[in-house]
């Protein structure tokens, strides 16, 4: 579960820190139950809507349910965060 003042926070550092393999480092020792993944706004499908955006990336909700991982809406079923880095336009 993730709560939504956790989700702020998370927010917070990645715009702090900007997005890099270094904020995601920094997140899983900040959050050890949690998991983070970066990756570029074309790996998510395009049906999905992000929880909430930061400053050059959306951040979306997955679940660990039933030993499967999957996109979800849901805070209180949220095992980790994707952080998906928009593309600049040229």
């Amino acid at each position: 579960m993730i709560s939504p003042g956790q989700l702020q926070q998370i927010r917070d550092q990645a715009d702090a820190l900007g997005l890099s393999e270094g904020v995601i480092s920094s997140l899983r020792q900040t959050w050890p139950g949690l998991s983070f993944t970066w990756c570029s706004e074309n790996d998510i499908p395009a049906r999905l809507t992000p929880q909430t955006a930061g400053e050059g990336y959306d951040l979306y909700l997955v679940s660990g349910a039933e030993h499967c991982v999957a996109f979800t809406d849901h805070l209180e079923a949220a095992t980790g965060v994707v952080l998906a880095s928009k593309e600049e336009d040229d």
